[in-house]
Protein backbone atom coordinates (compact mmCIF):
# COMPACT_ATOMS: atom_id res chain seq x y z
CA UNK A 1 0.00 0.00 0.00
CA UNK A 2 1.43 3.58 -1.27
CA UNK A 3 1.11 6.61 0.90
CA UNK A 4 3.17 8.45 -1.92
CA UNK A 5 2.94 8.99 -5.34
CA UNK A 6 6.37 9.93 -5.36
CA UNK A 7 8.55 7.08 -7.24
CA UNK A 8 11.77 9.35 -5.92
CA UNK A 9 12.43 6.49 -3.40
CA UNK A 10 11.29 3.59 -4.48
CA UNK A 11 15.09 2.11 -4.51
CA UNK A 12 15.58 2.88 -1.24
CA UNK A 13 12.37 1.56 -0.18
CA UNK A 14 12.97 -2.02 -1.90
CA UNK A 15 16.38 -2.27 -0.50
CA UNK A 16 15.06 -1.95 3.07
CA UNK A 17 12.67 -4.47 2.55
CA UNK A 18 15.35 -6.78 1.55
CA UNK A 19 16.73 -6.60 4.90
CA UNK A 20 13.30 -6.47 6.82
CA UNK A 21 12.10 -9.81 4.74
CA UNK A 22 14.51 -11.83 6.57
CA UNK A 23 12.85 -11.03 9.76
CA UNK A 24 9.07 -12.06 9.63
CA UNK A 25 6.82 -12.26 11.96
CA UNK A 26 7.85 -15.09 13.67
CA UNK A 27 11.21 -13.22 14.50
CA UNK A 28 9.64 -10.27 16.13
CA UNK A 29 7.03 -12.56 18.07
CA UNK A 30 9.77 -14.53 19.62
CA UNK A 31 11.21 -11.29 20.44
CA UNK A 32 8.52 -11.10 23.58
CA UNK A 33 8.31 -9.75 25.81
CA UNK A 34 11.51 -8.60 25.97
CA UNK A 35 14.69 -9.65 24.13
CA UNK A 36 16.30 -6.91 22.52
CA UNK A 37 16.66 -7.83 18.65
CA UNK A 38 20.33 -7.97 18.29
CA UNK A 39 20.01 -9.94 14.77
CA UNK A 40 17.67 -7.23 13.32
CA UNK A 41 20.38 -4.35 14.41
CA UNK A 42 23.20 -6.45 13.24
CA UNK A 43 21.91 -6.86 10.23
CA UNK A 44 20.70 -3.28 9.56
CA UNK A 45 23.65 -1.50 10.81
CA UNK A 46 25.80 -3.75 8.10
CA UNK A 47 23.54 -2.52 5.16
CA UNK A 48 24.67 0.94 6.02
CA UNK A 49 21.04 2.00 7.44
CA UNK A 50 21.62 2.45 11.13
CA UNK A 51 24.30 4.86 9.90
CA UNK A 52 22.42 6.27 7.29
CA UNK A 53 22.38 9.96 8.91
CA UNK A 54 26.48 9.88 9.50
CA UNK A 55 27.95 11.85 6.53
CA UNK A 56 29.98 9.81 4.23
CA UNK A 57 33.27 11.09 5.30
CA UNK A 58 33.17 9.72 8.59
CA UNK A 59 32.09 6.01 6.61
CA UNK A 60 28.28 6.97 7.17
CA UNK A 61 25.57 6.96 4.11
CA UNK A 62 25.36 10.93 3.79
CA UNK A 63 21.55 10.35 3.66
CA UNK A 64 19.30 13.20 4.40
CA UNK A 65 16.47 13.04 7.26
CA UNK A 66 14.04 12.51 4.52
CA UNK A 67 15.69 9.39 3.55
CA UNK A 68 16.32 8.00 7.14
CA UNK A 69 12.36 8.61 7.58
CA UNK A 70 11.77 6.42 4.31
CA UNK A 71 14.10 3.93 6.25
CA UNK A 72 12.76 3.81 9.58
CA UNK A 73 8.19 3.61 7.52
CA UNK A 74 9.93 1.04 5.63
CA UNK A 75 11.06 -1.25 8.77
CA UNK A 76 7.45 -0.44 10.23
CA UNK A 77 5.59 -1.73 7.05
CA UNK A 78 7.07 -4.79 6.57
CA UNK A 79 5.78 -5.77 10.48
CA UNK A 80 9.21 -4.75 12.64
CA UNK A 81 9.55 -2.70 15.09
CA UNK A 82 12.13 0.23 14.43
CA UNK A 83 11.86 1.56 18.12
CA UNK A 84 14.74 -1.20 18.24
CA UNK A 85 17.43 1.20 16.90
CA UNK A 86 15.56 4.43 15.90
CA UNK A 87 17.40 6.52 19.04
CA UNK A 88 20.54 6.41 16.91
CA UNK A 89 19.15 8.11 13.70
CA UNK A 90 17.45 11.33 15.98
CA UNK A 91 20.10 11.55 18.17
CA UNK A 92 22.79 11.70 15.58
CA UNK A 93 21.47 16.24 14.94
CA UNK A 94 22.70 17.04 17.81
CA UNK A 95 26.24 15.26 17.83
CA UNK A 96 26.40 16.62 14.13
CA UNK A 97 25.55 19.98 14.27
CA UNK A 98 26.68 20.55 17.74
CA UNK A 99 29.55 17.81 18.50
CA UNK A 100 33.63 19.12 17.96
CA UNK A 101 35.46 17.43 15.16
CA UNK A 102 37.06 15.52 17.88
CA UNK A 103 33.52 14.08 18.91
CA UNK A 104 33.23 13.56 15.75
CA UNK A 105 36.59 12.11 14.47
CA UNK A 106 36.48 9.99 17.90
CA UNK A 107 32.73 8.20 17.69
CA UNK A 108 31.03 8.78 14.19
CA UNK A 109 33.15 6.03 12.22
CA UNK A 110 32.82 3.40 14.71
CA UNK A 111 28.98 4.53 14.95
CA UNK A 112 29.16 3.81 11.28
CA UNK A 113 30.48 0.42 11.10
CA UNK A 114 28.71 -0.74 14.01
CA UNK A 115 31.48 -0.91 16.32
CA UNK A 116 29.79 1.34 18.93
CA UNK A 117 25.81 1.58 19.35
CA UNK A 118 24.48 5.63 20.13
CA UNK A 119 21.04 4.38 21.41
CA UNK A 120 20.54 5.56 24.88
CA UNK A 121 18.72 9.19 25.39
CA UNK A 122 18.64 10.20 28.91
CA UNK A 123 16.57 13.57 29.27
CA UNK A 124 13.29 12.92 30.96
CA UNK A 125 12.91 12.21 34.87
CA UNK A 126 10.52 10.77 37.26
CA UNK A 127 9.98 14.46 38.72
CA UNK A 128 9.87 16.60 35.67
CA UNK A 129 8.39 14.37 33.02
CA UNK A 130 8.02 16.63 29.75
CA UNK A 131 9.02 19.50 32.00
CA UNK A 132 12.41 19.02 30.83
CA UNK A 133 13.63 22.21 32.03
CA UNK A 134 12.81 21.09 35.75
CA UNK A 135 15.21 18.40 35.36
CA UNK A 136 17.70 17.66 38.71
CA UNK A 137 19.97 15.31 37.11
CA UNK A 138 23.13 17.63 37.99
CA UNK A 139 26.73 18.10 36.71
CA UNK A 140 28.90 19.22 38.34
CA UNK A 141 32.61 21.18 37.79
CA UNK A 142 35.35 18.99 38.99
CA UNK A 143 39.44 18.87 37.94
CA UNK A 144 39.49 17.55 34.67
CA UNK A 145 35.75 16.97 33.93
CA UNK A 146 32.31 16.92 35.39
CA UNK A 147 30.43 14.75 38.55
CA UNK A 148 27.03 13.34 37.05
CA UNK A 149 24.51 12.75 39.75
CA UNK A 150 20.90 12.04 39.49
CA UNK A 151 18.17 9.76 37.82
CA UNK A 152 16.94 9.34 34.47
CA UNK A 153 13.99 7.63 33.71
CA UNK A 154 12.25 6.12 30.17
CA UNK A 155 16.17 5.71 28.93
CA UNK A 156 15.60 3.05 26.25
CA UNK A 157 17.71 0.86 25.16
CA UNK A 158 20.67 2.10 27.83
CA UNK A 159 21.27 -1.97 28.43
CA UNK A 160 22.78 -1.94 24.77
CA UNK A 161 23.93 1.17 24.17
CA UNK A 162 27.56 2.01 24.08
CA UNK A 163 26.76 5.69 24.59
CA UNK A 164 24.75 8.06 25.82
CA UNK A 165 23.33 11.68 25.05
CA UNK A 166 22.23 13.07 28.59
CA UNK A 167 20.80 16.12 29.23
CA UNK A 168 21.92 17.41 32.59
CA UNK A 169 21.71 20.54 34.97
CA UNK A 170 24.68 22.85 34.83
CA UNK A 171 23.03 25.52 36.59
CA UNK A 172 20.69 25.68 39.22
CA UNK A 173 17.33 26.97 37.88
CA UNK A 174 16.63 29.33 40.37
CA UNK A 175 20.02 30.94 38.81
CA UNK A 176 18.98 30.78 35.57
CA UNK A 177 17.17 34.35 33.80
CA UNK A 178 15.53 32.32 31.10
CA UNK A 179 14.48 28.79 32.25
CA UNK A 180 15.95 26.68 29.19
CA UNK A 181 19.18 28.04 30.87
CA UNK A 182 21.31 26.26 32.51
CA UNK A 183 21.69 22.93 31.08
CA UNK A 184 24.51 20.95 29.37
CA UNK A 185 24.35 18.36 26.88
CA UNK A 186 27.02 15.43 27.46
CA UNK A 187 28.56 12.55 25.11
CA UNK A 188 28.88 9.29 27.74
CA UNK A 189 31.15 6.78 26.89
CA UNK A 190 29.40 4.08 29.57
CA UNK A 191 31.81 1.25 28.76
CA UNK A 192 34.70 3.89 30.93
CA UNK A 193 33.09 4.87 33.91
CA UNK A 194 31.15 3.85 36.89
CA UNK A 195 29.01 4.53 39.05
CA UNK A 196 25.77 3.87 36.37
CA UNK A 197 23.08 1.54 37.55
CA UNK A 198 20.45 0.54 34.81
CA UNK A 199 17.40 -0.87 35.80
CA UNK A 200 14.87 -2.39 33.17
CA UNK A 201 11.06 -1.27 33.06
CA UNK A 202 8.77 -4.03 32.05
CA UNK A 203 5.97 -2.35 29.57
CA UNK A 204 2.71 -3.49 27.84
CA UNK A 205 5.60 -3.49 24.33
CA UNK A 206 8.82 -4.92 23.78
CA UNK A 207 10.68 -1.54 24.26
CA UNK A 208 13.84 -2.41 25.94
CA UNK A 209 12.79 0.87 28.66
CA UNK A 210 14.85 1.81 31.55
CA UNK A 211 15.55 3.98 34.24
CA UNK A 212 19.18 4.72 35.03
CA UNK A 213 21.08 6.19 37.99
CA UNK A 214 24.03 8.13 38.35
CA UNK A 215 25.95 8.09 41.62
CA UNK A 216 29.23 10.21 41.25
CA UNK A 217 29.70 9.51 37.58
CA UNK A 218 32.86 11.03 36.59
CA UNK A 219 33.35 12.22 33.13
CA UNK A 220 36.06 13.91 31.09
CA UNK A 221 35.60 17.80 29.89
CA UNK A 222 35.80 15.94 26.05
CA UNK A 223 32.30 15.07 27.01
CA UNK A 224 30.49 18.18 26.61
CA UNK A 225 28.79 19.00 23.42
CA UNK A 226 29.67 22.40 22.40
CA UNK A 227 28.72 25.38 25.20
CA UNK A 228 27.78 25.34 28.92
CA UNK A 229 24.53 26.29 29.63
CA UNK A 230 23.21 25.63 25.81
CA UNK A 231 22.67 21.85 25.79
CA UNK A 232 18.43 22.42 25.76
CA UNK A 233 18.99 24.45 22.56
CA UNK A 234 21.06 21.64 21.04
CA UNK A 235 18.98 18.83 21.72
CA UNK A 236 16.11 20.29 20.12
CA UNK A 237 17.61 19.57 16.97
CA UNK A 238 17.49 15.90 18.13
CA UNK A 239 13.62 16.22 19.18
CA UNK A 240 12.29 18.03 15.70
CA UNK A 241 14.22 14.81 13.94
CA UNK A 242 12.54 12.08 16.43
CA UNK A 243 9.37 13.78 15.73
CA UNK A 244 9.96 13.68 12.56
CA UNK A 245 11.31 9.88 12.67
CA UNK A 246 8.18 8.91 14.87
CA UNK A 247 5.99 9.89 12.45
CA UNK A 248 7.21 8.29 10.04
CA UNK A 249 7.55 4.81 11.78
CA UNK A 250 3.10 5.49 12.03
CA UNK A 251 3.26 5.96 8.97
CA UNK A 252 4.97 2.53 7.92
CA UNK A 253 2.80 1.02 11.03
CA UNK A 254 -0.47 2.55 9.56
CA UNK A 255 0.06 0.74 6.24
CA UNK A 256 0.86 -2.59 7.78
CA UNK A 257 -2.49 -2.68 9.83
CA UNK A 258 -4.35 -1.55 6.59
CA UNK A 259 -2.39 -4.01 4.02
CA UNK A 260 -3.32 -6.95 6.68
CA UNK A 261 -7.26 -5.84 6.82
CA UNK A 262 -7.61 -5.18 3.73
CA UNK A 263 -6.38 -8.60 2.69
CA UNK A 264 -8.39 -9.93 5.28
CA UNK A 265 -11.50 -8.34 4.50
CA UNK A 266 -10.95 -9.19 0.79
CA UNK A 267 -10.69 -13.21 1.37
CA UNK A 268 -12.83 -13.11 4.91
CA UNK A 269 -16.79 -14.39 3.98
CA UNK A 270 -19.62 -14.13 6.21
CA UNK A 271 -23.45 -14.09 5.42
CA UNK A 272 -22.58 -15.42 1.58
CA UNK A 273 -20.21 -11.92 0.78
CA UNK A 274 -16.52 -10.65 1.70
CA UNK A 275 -16.84 -8.71 4.91
CA UNK A 276 -14.79 -5.69 3.07
CA UNK A 277 -18.58 -4.85 1.45
CA UNK A 278 -19.75 -4.06 4.35
CA UNK A 279 -19.29 -0.23 5.18
CA UNK A 280 -19.30 -1.05 8.57
CA UNK A 281 -15.73 -2.79 7.96
CA UNK A 282 -14.83 -0.43 5.09
CA UNK A 283 -15.28 2.99 5.84
CA UNK A 284 -13.21 2.93 8.66
CA UNK A 285 -10.09 1.33 7.02
CA UNK A 286 -10.75 4.06 4.15
CA UNK A 287 -10.79 6.70 6.59
CA UNK A 288 -7.28 5.71 8.31
CA UNK A 289 -6.30 5.78 4.84
CA UNK A 290 -7.16 9.14 3.95
CA UNK A 291 -5.85 10.29 7.62
CA UNK A 292 -2.38 8.76 6.58
CA UNK A 293 -1.88 10.51 3.45
CA UNK A 294 -2.48 14.02 4.87
CA UNK A 295 -0.05 13.00 7.59
CA UNK A 296 2.73 11.73 4.85
CA UNK A 297 2.74 14.91 3.60
CA UNK A 298 3.09 16.88 6.84
CA UNK A 299 5.78 14.29 6.92
CA UNK A 300 7.68 14.97 4.24
CA UNK A 301 6.90 18.96 4.45
CA UNK A 302 8.51 19.16 8.10
CA UNK A 303 11.83 16.30 6.91
CA UNK A 304 12.56 18.83 3.95
CA UNK A 305 12.61 21.39 6.23
CA UNK A 306 15.04 19.64 8.56
CA UNK A 307 17.08 19.12 5.75
CA UNK A 308 17.50 22.82 4.88
CA UNK A 309 18.27 23.52 8.42
CA UNK A 310 15.25 25.90 7.95
CA UNK A 311 12.72 26.34 11.22
CA UNK A 312 10.88 22.94 11.53
CA UNK A 313 9.00 22.70 15.42
CA UNK A 314 5.83 23.15 13.86
CA UNK A 315 6.15 20.74 10.77
CA UNK A 316 7.78 18.77 12.84
CA UNK A 317 5.17 18.55 15.90
CA UNK A 318 2.10 18.58 13.41
CA UNK A 319 3.75 14.93 11.60
CA UNK A 320 4.31 13.55 15.08
CA UNK A 321 0.23 14.51 15.99
CA UNK A 322 -1.05 13.47 12.87
CA UNK A 323 0.43 10.30 12.52
CA UNK A 324 0.16 8.87 15.54
CA UNK A 325 -3.51 9.76 15.44
CA UNK A 326 -3.48 8.07 11.64
CA UNK A 327 -1.54 5.02 12.87
CA UNK A 328 -3.75 4.83 15.71
CA UNK A 329 -7.07 4.66 13.63
CA UNK A 330 -5.93 2.18 11.54
CA UNK A 331 -5.05 -0.23 14.50
CA UNK A 332 -8.19 0.14 15.55
CA UNK A 333 -10.32 -0.48 12.10
CA UNK A 334 -7.48 -3.46 11.27
CA UNK A 335 -8.67 -5.12 14.52
CA UNK A 336 -12.22 -4.70 14.19
CA UNK A 337 -11.64 -5.87 10.47
CA UNK A 338 -10.18 -9.52 11.91
CA UNK A 339 -12.75 -9.47 14.75
CA UNK A 340 -11.39 -12.22 17.09
CA UNK A 341 -8.24 -13.13 14.61
CA UNK A 342 -7.22 -9.67 15.56
CA UNK A 343 -6.42 -10.94 19.08
CA UNK A 344 -4.68 -13.90 18.01
CA UNK A 345 -1.08 -13.07 18.53
CA UNK A 346 0.14 -14.86 14.94
CA UNK A 347 -1.83 -12.27 13.08
CA UNK A 348 0.66 -10.16 14.14
CA UNK A 349 -2.26 -7.24 14.56
CA UNK A 350 -2.38 -7.12 18.34
CA UNK A 351 1.59 -6.59 18.22
CA UNK A 352 1.33 -3.77 16.03
CA UNK A 353 -2.13 -2.09 17.72
CA UNK A 354 0.10 -2.03 21.18
CA UNK A 355 3.38 -0.41 19.84
CA UNK A 356 1.69 2.08 18.03
CA UNK A 357 -0.40 2.63 20.62
CA UNK A 358 2.96 4.46 22.28
CA UNK A 359 3.00 7.13 19.89
CA UNK A 360 -0.13 9.12 21.55
CA UNK A 361 2.41 9.41 24.74
CA UNK A 362 5.78 9.14 24.00
CA UNK A 363 8.08 10.78 23.02
CA UNK A 364 5.84 13.95 23.55
CA UNK A 365 2.50 13.59 24.50
CA UNK A 366 -0.15 14.51 21.93
CA UNK A 367 -1.83 17.10 24.17
CA UNK A 368 1.74 18.85 24.45
CA UNK A 369 2.01 19.32 20.76
CA UNK A 370 -1.68 20.74 20.63
CA UNK A 371 -0.28 23.18 23.35
CA UNK A 372 2.57 23.55 21.18
CA UNK A 373 1.09 24.93 18.16
CA UNK A 374 -1.82 26.76 20.03
CA UNK A 375 0.70 28.78 22.37
CA UNK A 376 3.47 28.99 19.94
CA UNK A 377 2.13 29.05 16.20
CA UNK A 378 -1.44 30.44 16.65
CA UNK A 379 -0.73 32.92 19.32
CA UNK A 380 -3.50 31.45 21.99
CA UNK A 381 -2.46 32.01 25.87
CA UNK A 382 -0.22 29.68 27.86
CA UNK A 383 -1.69 26.43 29.41
CA UNK A 384 0.21 25.62 31.48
Amino acid sequence: MRLSSNSEYDDLRSAVREVCDRFPGEYWRGLEPDRYPEEFVAALTAAGYLGALIPEEYGGGGATLTEASIILEEVAASGGNPSACHAQMYIMGTLLRHGSDAQKQQYLPQLADGTLRLQAFAVTEPGAGSETTRIRTKAEKVDGGWRINGQKIWTSRALYSDLMLLLARTTPYDDCVKKTDGLSTFLIDMRKVDGITIKPIATMINHNTTEVFFDNVVIPDEALIGEVGKGFRYILDGMNAERILIASECLGDGRFLLERAVEYANTREVFGGPIGANQGVQFPLARAYAALRAADLVRFEAARLYDAKEKCAEEANMAKLLASEASWAAANASMDAHGGFGFAVEYDIERKFRETRLYQTAPINNNLVLAYLGQHVMGLPKSY
